[in-house]
């Protein structure tokens, strides 16, 4: 889901760690010119360097959508509220606010289903140690209005899930969404995971009442 939030993304920290295991071959955007138009890359926000500062992210006209997204919050305390407001949608460009467990740290928008209509996605932190993420995230309809995004909860996956303390990083990556986090084993401290790094990548699918992030590939390293 205008300028660029003065932070740089937070999507370059994991390309690195990414593009070598899980990365295929970029997919392009469903546009005039599919075949020659390379998909455009997902603007992002990183995470402001406090806690406490609040977060304030504008994105541009994704792809040529004539959409836009604005999302904001004061990530006053350990519970925030973030306010994403829309622009250019054909019907509603009413604002949605929601409530969020810990701090908002960065945005993406991008079009996971290359079909012409962005997607904004909103990455928060709980507070504790644990450090547990969160999504916030919206589909346009055919650039008509904005649908709710549903993530399953990864306790859902029986091959994700194990070993599983939170500390979890999100990005967009080409036509996925990559959530990456620690593996623990038994007897690791919270600050020391000994189980590697897993990486569940989720493609974005049409559900019976809604859009809903599938996992389709989960690698360990």
């Amino acid at each position: 889901m205008a300028g660029m939030c003065k932070a740089r993304p937070l999507v370059p920290a994991m390309l690195a760690a990414i593009l070598g295991i899980a990365c295929g071959v970029q997919e392009e955007p469903a546009a005039e010119s599919a075949e020659s138009a390379p998909e455009p890359a997902a603007e992002a926000a990183a995470s402001p360097l406090e806690a406490s500062a609040s977060f304030d992210f504008t994105s541009k006209n994704y792809g040529n959508s004539g959409i836009a997204f604005h999302v904001t919050s004061p990530n006053s305390g350990s519970i925030n509220e973030v306010t994403i407001t829309p622009s250019g949608l054909e019907i509603d460009n009413s604002p949605v606010t929601v409530e969020v467990d810990g701090t908002v740290r960065g945005a993406e928008v991008g079009d996971l289903n290359t079909d012409g209509s962005p997607e904004i996605y909103v990455y928060a932190t709980s507070a504790g140690s644990g450090s547990y993420g969160s999504l916030i995230a919206y589909g346009t309809n055919d650039r008509k209005s904005m649908t709710p995004i549903y993530l399953p909860p990864l306790a859902q996956n029986p091959e994700a899930s194990p070993g599983y303390m939170g500390h979890d990083e999100y990005a967009v990556v080409e036509s996925s969404l990559v959530r990456r986090f620690p593996v623990y084993v038994e007897g690791d401290t919270n600050a020391e995971p000994t189980g590697g790094t897993r990486q569940v990548q989720y493609k974005l699918r049409a559900g019976e009442a809604g859009w809903v992030l599938e996992p389709h590939d989960i690698v360990e390293y």
